[in-house]
């Protein structure tokens, strides 16, 4: 059996399942009904006020995640959040970005959202147009990152290692370069476009905040443009952290780079997260303010893992956006 049939069935067997996608359950809540993933062929689309656009044009060749060229599939994780199932989509080979105009008041800003999912799957309304209902309800366009998916971050000497080249991260940098490349034509203020990411979307955030290098061949004027945001919002990060140190270390990755360019960050997280410890985003708010970073935090003892924005008995989740608003309004974004 080939290495990438390998690898497509060992996704398959994970895809939408309990690792992701499930907040820590409360002391007192009940336990949680374990649901089918219904996973199914088909092509995400977005709703009806969302207009989805290809980052490339089609002719345009591009690395194919770990599926190859199997065809894009659905489904939703196997346990609830806020009472509702969350939904993903997978096997993406062509990256797109969908965006969402203000209502009402339009400040300029825009935020592009990168979904979480492990680099499995993308959380495509818990961490994505959810995220951009909210955010267009602030007077900001918005923009939902379908990047390729799934990559499987490689194991050498028993330790987890970072792919050569990251595949959410080059599609991030290409949206980047897209909205600011014409900004007129979406309305926003191209000094005013930042990020915020989930999971791995927060690592991709991390990861494009502190690089201007692209891995991948410079198409067209967009890829002139700087794909650093202005700003960064960090929610339940993975993948910073060398736990190899010690319980107490607080030692990046050797693959994570912090730079003094680095946007304001803010960081998201819950104490009692059992995905990505807490230790994760305090080793990089460290790193972040010994560069000379400005950047905050909000850490609440119970939310666990994956809350989105749907509202829990957990305060973070119904908490985080007007702390997010206000961090906006501080930096003069709204």
């Amino acid at each position: 059996m080939s290495r990438l049939l390998l690898v497509v069935s060992s996704i398959a067997l994970s895809l939408g399942g309990t690792a992701y996608g499930q907040a820590t359950k409360s002391d007192d809540a009940p336990a949680r009904q374990v649901l089918p993933k219904n996973e199914r062929p088909g092509v995400w689309q977005p709703p009806e006020h969302g207009v989805q656009i290809p980052l490339w044009p089609a002719t345009t060749p591009l690395a194919k995640p770990d599926s190859g060229d199997r065809p894009e599939g659905l489904g939703n994780g196997t346990g609830l959040v806020g009472g509702r199932t969350w939904n993903w989509a997978s096997y993406v080979t062509r990256p797109t970005m969908t965006i969402f105009r203000p209502k009402g008041h339009n400040s300029g800003a825009a935020l592009l959202v990168l979904p979480g999912g492990g680099f499995e799957v993308l959380a495509l309304d818990l961490e994505g147009t959810e995220i951009c209902d909210w955010a267009v309800q602030q007077g900001m366009t918005c923009a939902v990152l379908k990047y390729r998916v799934p990559q499987v971050w490689p194991r050498e000497n028993d330790k987890q290692v970072r792919p050569k080249v990251v595949l959410g991260l080059e599609d991030a940098q290409r949206t980047m370069g897209l909205l600011r490349q014409q900004p007129s034509s979406y309305g926003i203020d191209p000094n005013k476009i930042g990020v915020i990411g989930f999971s791995a979307g927060a690592y991709l955030a991390a990861a494009m905040s502190n690089t201007e290098e692209r891995t991948y061949p410079l198409a067209d004027a967009a890829d002139r443009q700087s794909p650093r945001p202005n700003f960064s919002i960090v929610a339940y990060t993975a993948r910073m952290l060398d736990d190899s140190k010690g319980r107490n270390s607080l030692e990046l990755k050797p693959w994570v780079t912090v730079s003094p360019k680095a946007p304001p960050t803010l960081i998201l997280h819950a104490m009692n997260d059992p995905m990505d410890k807490v230790r994760q985003p305090l080793a990089y708010a460290l790193a972040l303010s010994d560069a000379g970073v400005p950047v905050d935090m909000r850490i609440y003892s119970k939310g666990g893992h994956a809350f989105g924005m749907r509202p829990t008995a957990d305060p973070i989740s119904r908490e985080w956006p007007g702390q997010v608003k206000q961090w906006l309004q501080n930096l003069g974004i709204l």
